[in-house]
């Protein structure tokens, strides 16, 4: 049964809502409350879905972060989006000067960047595919960006591979993920248990009365690991971007200032965040 689209109001931090026709506003409203709400059960899910009808606002953000990292503009570069869902970030790289294709392993998602693609009129190209099997040459692009996408692939370490394969020699590979050190979880929005066993987690997620499917398709990195599987796919230079503590999400929870000190402690963040040079 398909999910109802949910009547929205402009959440703060959203922009542009009513820039996509009404029929794209109304598969990425049905997609986000399928995830939000029925997928996830968060509570105030119609905020997050609002704030997706206009999610081009937030990529800039995240655009602004990746060019301050590489230290460069992406305008006249090559860019790929691995996992780039409902196509966000594409549009805005594209509109920023880059060259930019997404791909993803959800159809209903990339049928999105499609209608994105479409009213933009010369919009970024979008792909059906796995992360693990990328439908390019080697040495196609000069920007591999991949966001919250590595924790769903089927195999973290073909998916590092491909993406330093289709990179060119010189190229940046940016990689943002959350970390199983943790202490929030970004999907369900809950503070969280770090390295929490699946089990442990689908008993406290039933507790917080939330649906307990999505949990077993997350596989949550540990930063070590993960800049060693970088390493080993073929970067000449891994850089390990350390988040301010300002940046730290507050996670909800009256155990906060533990969380933070525990941050500190460790010099841990909840996300890893890494930029390779091929």
């Amino acid at each position: 049964m398909k999910a109802e689209a949910p009547a929205v109001t402009v959440a703060r931090g959203a922009r542009d809502v009513g820039a996509w026709p009404e029929a794209v506003r109304g598969r990425l409203a049905e997609y986000y409350t399928r995830y939000y709400r029925d997928t996830l059960g968060v509570p105030g899910w119609q905020d997050l879905v609002a704030v997706r009808l206009g999610e081009e606002a937030l990529e800039t953000r995240h655009l602004s972060r990746l060019e301050s990292a590489m230290g460069r503009r992406v305008a006249g570069l090559r860019l790929l989006n691995v996992g780039c869902g409902t196509g966000g970030f594409t549009v805005v790289a594209q509109r920023a000067g880059a060259s930019a294709v997404g791909v993803d392993a959800e159809p209903a998602a990339v049928e999105i960047c499609r209608l994105k693609a479409d009213a933009e009129k010369g919009g970024p190209t979008c792909l059906l595919a796995a992360a693990e099997a990328l439908p390019f040459p080697d040495a196609s692009f000069d920007v591999v960006y991949c966001f919250s996408t590595l924790e769903h692939v089927e195999s973290v370490p073909a998916t590092v591979r491909e993406m330093l394969r289709v990179a060119r020699p010189g190229g940046a590979v940016y990689i943002h993920a959350p970390s199983a050190l943790a202490c929030y979880e970004g999907h369900y929005k809950l503070f969280w248990v770090p390295r929490m066993p699946k089990a442990l987690a689908r008993w406290y997620l039933r507790a917080r009365g939330r649906p307990t499917g999505f949990v077993d398709t997350l596989t949550p990195l540990l930063p070590g690991r993960l800049e060693s599987l970088v390493r080993d796919a073929g970067a000449r230079e891994v850089t390990r971007l350390e988040p301010a503590d300002a940046r730290l999400p507050e996670t909800g929870s009256p155990l906060w200032p533990l969380v933070r000190a525990y941050y500190r402690l460790f010099g841990i963040g909840p996300h890893i965040e890494l930029l390779a040079r091929k």
